[in-house]
């Protein structure tokens, strides 16, 4: 990719040709039919030329897709050359969390931090169906979505080419019961099994370890090419929150590995989940 873009920019890149090769159609072809060059098709799919909103609803028009998805990629377009935060909305699986899978989709390093639930990449089905049974509204068509969606997403874990993965689950998450015991017994089942992949580091934040340094769950993605800064991922019931830049990376960077040095080693973590597992299974 030429230049070096920003998160969204880079996404939007990406979204773009997703966008193109679904219709089965070339640059040559987009561009001859909303009376643009190729080659400006192909620049704003490689991130080297600045997409205007205006380009966007073109786009959208022609390719035919939703409402929601247009407005969202309209946002990255206006905010591409930036470097600061941003915000959108969406329910179910919704266009802003689409986003988020295809960043964690091609990150090499991955840091996440989980306060309250057991990391989405070691969830199992059941436990997934109870999160998204609980408050979002959701119809059973969305929820089985949701479900297969996240399952798909393990799959990054599994592969050779598989991120370096750092995960911190507070203690609270392995002790709070979602759905009943024997939901949970297997929830740490499956959690113990991921912390044995060969790119996964698991490590518990135990309820004795005193004060330390983050005010919520989060997610850092690294990516293979240095051009292409870190990112931080925040999300809430509504919304997500991404950060970028020097200051927001080294921060969040600080309070990670603070976290890092207060939680258990990975053997005594698993030791840890081993002995709330029997409590949930005895």
């Amino acid at each position: 990719m030429a230049g070096s873009p920003t998160a969204r920019r880079r996404r939007l890149s990406i979204e773009l040709k997703k966008l193109r090769e679904k219709s089965a159609l070339t640059c040559a072809q987009v561009g001859e039919a909303l009376d643009w060059s190729g080659s400006k098709v192909n620049r704003m799919e490689t991130g080297s030329g600045r997409v205007q909103p205006s380009d966007i609803d073109a786009l959208c028009r022609f390719y035919g897709s939703t409402d929601e998805l247009r407005e969202f990629l309209k946002s990255l377009a206006r905010e591409a050359k930036t470097r600061g935060w941003w915000q959108v909305h969406g329910s179910g699986v919704p266009e802003w969390f689409n986003i988020y899978i295809g960043l964690e989709r091609e990150a090499s390093t991955f840091r996440q931090y989980q306060c309250e639930l057991i990391p989405g990449l070691m969830q199992t089905e059941s436990y997934t169906c109870e999160l998204h049974k609980t408050g979002a509204h959701m119809s059973a068509e969305d929820i089985d979505k949701a479900v297969r969606v996240r399952m798909e997403r393990q799959t990054m874990l599994m592969g050779a080419d598989a991120p370096d993965a750092w995960f911190i689950v507070h203690e609270c998450a392995l002790r709070n019961v979602i759905g009943d015991r024997a939901l949970m017994g297997e929830q740490l089942e499956r959690v113990l099994d991921m912390g044995e992949l060969p790119s996964v580091t698991l490590q518990v934040l135990p309820f004795d370890s005193g004060t330390y340094p983050a005010t919520g769950s989060f997610t850092m993605l690294g990516f293979p090419d240095p051009e292409d800064q870190d990112l931080v991922y925040r999300d809430g019931i509504t919304d997500a929150v991404y950060l970028e830049g020097e200051h927001h990376v080294r921060e969040y960077t600080r309070a990670f590995d603070g976290l890092r040095a207060a939680a258990l080693s990975p053997q005594r973590s698993a030791q840890l989940i081993n002995s709330v597992l029997k409590e949930h299974t005895r």
